[in-house]
């Protein structure tokens, strides 16, 4: 991957992750790395994000989702790099998936 190139970071994080403002952490994270995408509660309690931009930012993003906001407990983080495709125009917290 080529300096500078777009990348999507799909993850799925494990642990005491809803309930302690995971999403809102990860929203403005990802904002204040100018990334794109998604978060969104699962229905079995888990946390997911999709986010794209520069690799540096997506890895900054996945450093900080290991560790979460202080009230959460991380178990797990289970990830996959995708290339971008650019479907995003911002980062927003979707509902909680069915």
């Amino acid at each position: 991957m080529t300096e500078g190139a777009k990348a999507r970071l799909h993850a799925r994080i494990e642990g005491v992750v809803q309930g302690v403002g995971f999403r809102m952490f990860v929203h403005r994270q990802a904002t204040q790395l100018n990334l794109t995408g998604w978060v969104r509660n699962t229905w079995d309690g888990n946390v997911e994000v999709v986010a794209e931009g520069n690799r540096e930012q997506l890895e900054q993003l996945l450093t900080s989702l290991k560790l979460g906001p202080r009230s959460a407990q991380v178990t797990n983080v289970n990830f996959i790099w995708l290339p971008a495709n650019g479907e995003f125009s911002d980062f927003r917290v979707r509902p909680t998936a069915n």
